[in-house]
């Protein structure tokens, strides 16, 4: 059996590499998010903890994006932002937070660096607002 990998891997070093290579980042995107300190959500869930808790919702589209509505309560701080307003959050440190923005890329970003500001709870929505008027769940205009 270790004479015919040898020999498989002899004739055929392209695939042997593109396998290990496969692999190695299979890995690391495993590594990655088991280490994140954030969770995903989808929007069913979401809104199960929004009934269950006592939830801040935010949302860190950028301006441009907010006129087509936003979830209900949500606070609004455009993800470019974020790093100098985060101190505008400090009073929700010990609630849960759902981080949503257009696509549920940037809400990653965010999670992360409101883990790394010390909050505890926090959850990204996954798919973003996308998803959750996929799922037909309301939006205010206000």
């Amino acid at each position: 059996m270790t004479d015919q990998i040898i020999e498989f891997s002899g004739n055929h070093p392209l695939l042997v590499m593109a396998f290990v290579t496969l692999l190695a980042l299979v890995f690391f995107n495993e590594m990655k998010i088991a280490t994140q300190r954030f969770a995903s959500l989808t929007p069913a869930s979401a809104v199960q903890l929004m009934n269950r808790e006592d939830v801040v919702v935010l949302d860190v589209r950028e301006p441009g994006e907010v006129q087509g509505g936003k979830i209900a309560g949500a606070i609004q701080i455009p993800f470019s932002g974020l790093a100098k307003r985060i101190g505008e959050l400090d009073k929700h440190k010990g609630k849960t937070l759902l981080v949503y923005c257009k696509t549920g890329a940037r809400s990653g970003m965010a999670c992360k660096a409101l883990s790394k500001a010390g909050f505890d709870k926090v959850f990204s929505l996954n798919g973003g607002l996308a998803a959750w008027q996929d799922a037909h769940l309301p939006l205010s205009k206000k």
